[in-house]
């Protein structure tokens, strides 16, 4: 009686292997521009009441905040530093009539992304015929980790 050979053999198992290691090289990184992507997407989530505020208060004054000496104060919002998230340090209006909104990210040991700690989004307001639009710009960190409406 013939003896039945039943399993893999080494060939095999060698490309299964082959196979695991070539679809992890490509998903890791993947999954971690994935992870970078979406801590800054928490970045505009907390600026948008911001950009509110600073809308409303051009509507209201003509203008935005300048020599207040604390925009954040003359807006009615909260001090930058307690603007945060999990991954936002904190958000910024600037004092000096342009109305722009700095967001720094946390550093790396607060746990967010190698890629996007320390780093800053800028939402300047432009006004065109009386309306205020925003535009985006990624100030240090690559643009690749940006939502679409930075790039």
């Amino acid at each position: 009686m013939p003896k039945k050979h039943s399993g893999f053999t080494l060939i095999e198992l060698m490309v299964l292997v082959a196979i695991i290691v070539i679809l992890t090289a490509i998903a890791i990184p993947q999954y971690q521009n994935y992870v970078a992507r979406s801590q800054v997407s928490e970045a505009l989530s907390l600026v948008s009441g911001a950009k509110m505020v600073i809308s409303e208060y051009h509507d209201t004054n003509g203008k935005f905040p300048s020599g207040t000496g604390d925009s954040h104060l003359a807006l009615g919002l909260a001090d930058s530093a307690s603007i945060t998230g999990q991954y936002v340090l904190s958000v910024s209006v600037s004092d000096d009539g342009a109305g722009v909104d700095v967001v720094t990210m946390k550093s790396n040991a607060n746990g967010a992304h190698f890629a996007i700690a320390d780093k800053t989004l800028k939402l300047t307001p432009t006004v065109s015929e009386g309306t205020v639009t925003w535009v985006c710009t990624v100030s240090s960190m690559n643009p690749k980790y940006a939502p679409l409406s930075c790039k």
